[in-house]
């Protein structure tokens, strides 16, 4: 079958609006089925598809457009760590692995991510007025990574710069204040290198201390630690904002995982690292709010055979993109799917479906390395924040997702903070 009777909008709708690719996906799967063809911004051609036994099907392939992670090689002095080639790409993956996805690195760490995760829930509770739920989670997402791979930013002021950085360099590019911004970016991480030399060596949950043993180069480490930082100080962030965000707007389920916190912390104001296995309904709520909100709407392949998907001919060399949000919300699979339903993620639930209708962090060999990381600090953020505070929606703010590296709320979302009440325990 050849290539051009893949369905798709003419010629002269091919580019994406202002709006965002990750809203244009919708559209274009919502009118023109599971697989569709369409032309990016500079007549790029590309195949969108959004269902996830196709999903299964290209799951293997580890190549990433070049063009389309562009906008990250300023943070990279090594090459673009985002489009290695997979022979560079496998062994750094399987370092990064060995680390960041280690269980008994997670819980030696825990006792710092319960304080940094406290004194946020203790501010809040004492903050009069409205909190910007995304600018201050993802501040806590980006210490508890500095915490779990470099040794922490200990200083508050010093955090808050980082993300401003991070911010001015992916929104500005080789505009203003970006090189500045990635100059000062670079010096924190190699002032932190240069603790870590006088370190002792061997530490095998110590991600600097790995790549170095692993024999990547300095430039290479710093990229490294760089594209992390990065990564889980927005996922996190954003994946706890969204998901308070909907407990907000659905006072019977935040009632529901409240009740489940206060089942299993009792007097205890944080969980211990045991007690996540306990906060199953807490674990469906975040997984059903990923769900509606994807950190990442959206990823992108290269293909580097010919394919067939959906009965349509995929050539070699062919742009593919995965339209997770709309694989998310895709009423085969989710029925009414636009509902705020943490019942979903039972595991009899999710036996039903295929493996890939869900894919908060990507899939195949360039999926997040994090995941099990983010989960953690997701969770426990959660728990000690529910324990103690009750959220409500600030009225007349408008809360409007868009793609900026990650799906994030345009102008934050905006929450009043309240401690909660013995009786509401």
């Amino acid at each position: 079958m050849p290539e051009n009777s893949i369905p798709g909008p003419g010629p002269g709708a091919d580019l994406a609006p202002v709006s965002g690719l990750h809203e244009y996906q919708l559209r274009l799967h919502a009118e023109y089925g599971p697989v569709a063809r369409f032309l990016l911004p500079g007549g790029l051609p590309a195949v969108s598809v959004a269902d996830p036994v196709l999903l299964e099907a290209t799951a293997h392939i580890d190549k990433r457009p070049e063009e389309m992670f562009d906008f990250l090689a300023p943070l990279c002095e090594a090459g673009n760590l985002q489009t290695l080639p997979a022979d560079e790409h496998t062994p750094w993956r399987k370092v990064l692995l060995s680390v960041l996805a280690g269980r008994r690195s997670h819980q030696a760490r825990f006792a710092r991510f319960t304080e940094l995760a406290t004194d946020l829930a203790g501010r809040w509770a004492a903050h009069d007025g409205p909190i910007a739920l995304q600018k201050d989670l993802s501040a806590l997402s980006l210490r508890m990574i500095c915490d779990y791979a470099l040794g922490g930013l200990d200083d508050p002021a010093t955090a808050e710069r980082v993300v401003t950085a991070f911010q001015t360099v992916l929104e500005n590019g080789d505009g203003d204040g970006a090189g500045q911004a990635l100059t000062y970016l670079r010096s924190v991480v190699d002032r932190i290198l240069g603790n870590k030399a006088g370190d002792k060596a061997g530490d095998k949950s110590d991600l600097i201390g790995a790549l170095a043993a692993a024999g990547m180069s300095p430039a290479r480490i710093r990229d490294t630690v760089l594209v992390i930082m990065l990564a889980a100080h927005h996922t996190t962030g954003v994946a706890v904002s969204w998901t308070l965000h909907l407990l907000a707007r659905h006072p019977e389920i935040a009632a529901r995982v409240a009740a489940e916190v206060d089942g299993v912390l009792g007097d205890r104001p944080a969980p211990a690292y045991a007690d996540l296995r306990r906060l199953t309904y807490l674990e469906m709520a975040l997984k059903e709010s990923m769900r509606l909100y994807p950190p990442g709407p959206y990823g992108a392949r290269e293909a580097t055979h010919d394919l067939t998907l959906g009965g349509h001919h995929i050539p070699s060399g062919t742009t593919i993109f995965y339209s997770f949000w709309a694989v998310h919300t895709n009423p085969r699979y989710w029925p009414d799917p636009q509902a705020f339903i943490p019942e979903r993620f039972t595991p009899e639930a999710i036996a039903a479906r295929p493996r890939y209708a869900f894919v908060p962090f990507g899939l195949g060999p360039r999926a997040c390395e994090g995941s099990g990381l983010a989960m953690v600090e997701a969770e426990l953020v959660l728990a000690v924040l529910l324990k103690r505070l009750e959220f409500a929606p600030v009225a007349g703010h408008p809360v409007v997702p868009v793609e900026r590296f990650v799906l994030w709320a345009a102008d934050d979302i905006l929450m009043t903070a309240t401690p909660r009440t013995p009786q509401s325990r």
